[in-house]
């Protein structure tokens, strides 16, 4: 018999995550062939999530919480239940009720049959117009720093091997990006389609900032195509200010009269300046996420666990 972990990141969810649990319950008895277990990664939520989540733990024997000591956000809430989760496969999903976790047979059906990770595509989302816009800038940053194929859909409702598992976590440093962990492992993925429900209660918590700061680390973490742009933007406007500088010349000789284009020399002095500003900021964000990861930063620190209805201090990254 197959064993399979839910891992769900838990963040203003003590409305919703108990629906989430009950729902995973429910669909898993009737799949015979295979246990499961859950485990819920309170994020320091604000609210009374960690409670609800105790309450859980101690109805369900299945159940594992643990709690971050402040927040640290999705991904790192993610590689927590990773490491944590037991199971043969392991599917990740969302605490709102959004993603259907009653749906989490065809994800199991396609690791089955061959996958090694398979990711939810939904014919018609049902977030709000400025997180579609994170998930397209997403999409498209993985697919063109990442390697992902163009036909290929990402989400956070996603099943993966154990295989593929134990890959992931042996990832340590403090900026963990999970689409980039897959794909670095396997090529083998997959899409099931599936219903995305509406959200019933809350607004989702993710901020533009929170979506740009997920943007930055998911090509800084695995892909120097940046750094490869600010060399050929470097050389482009070098070779134009070398061409311009000729053209200026040559215009003197041919028109002694011309008087000198000061505006079009400050644009573009100002241009060429924040091009250069632009490119020594990536490539400080690079010397300084390296900086980090060598001061031992952690990816997540648990106040405490909790594992059939008990709980346990803990101190541990």
């Amino acid at each position: 018999m197959k064993s399979v972990s839910f891992v769900i990141p838990c963040y203003r969810s003590e409305l919703t995550i108990g629906k989430v649990v009950e729902e995973i319950n429910d669909t898993m008895e009737s799949l015979l062939d295979y246990d499961h277990e859950i485990i819920l990664i309170n994020d320091a939520s604000p609210d009374n999530t960690f409670d609800v989540i105790t309450a859980l733990c101690a109805k369900y024997p299945n159940i594992t919480g643990i709690d971050f000591a402040r927040n640290f956000g999705q991904h790192s809430a993610l590689m927590a239940g990773l490491r944590e989760a037991k199971g043969d496969y392991v599917i990740c999903l969302d605490d709102d009720g959004q993603t259907p976790a009653d749906e989490a047979g065809k994800l199991i059906d396609a690791l089955d049959n061959g996958a090694d990770a398979v990711y939810a595509r939904y014919a018609h989302k049902k977030h709000s117009i400025f997180r579609n816009f994170g998930t397209f800038m997403n999409e498209k940053m993985a697919q063109h720093l990442l390697g992902k194929p163009a036909d290929l859909f990402v989400s956070s409702y996603f099943g993966v091997k154990r295989f593929v598992v134990e890959d992931m976590i042996r990832y340590e440093n403090a900026y963990p990006y999970v689409i980039g962990l897959v794909l670095r492992a396997t090529k083998r993925i997959v899409n099931v389609d599936v219903n995305h429900r509406s959200r019933e209660v809350g607004t989702s918590g993710y901020t533009f900032s929170k979506l740009l700061n997920l943007w930055i680390n998911g090509f800084t973490a695995f892909s120097i195509k940046p750094l490869r742009f600010a060399t050929a933007m470097g050389a482009i406007l070098a070779g134009l200010g070398f061409i311009y500088g000729i053209y200026t010349v040559i215009k003197k000789f041919v028109v002694p009269g011309v008087p000198t284009g000061y505006s079009a020399l400050m644009s573009a002095i100002v241009f060429i300046g924040g091009m250069m500003m632009l490119m020594l900021g990536m490539v400080g964000e690079y010397i300084g996420r390296m900086y980090i990861s060598m001061n031992s930063s952690p990816q997540y620190v648990i106040r405490s666990k909790i594992e059939h209805g008990s709980e346990e201090e803990k101190d541990e990254e």
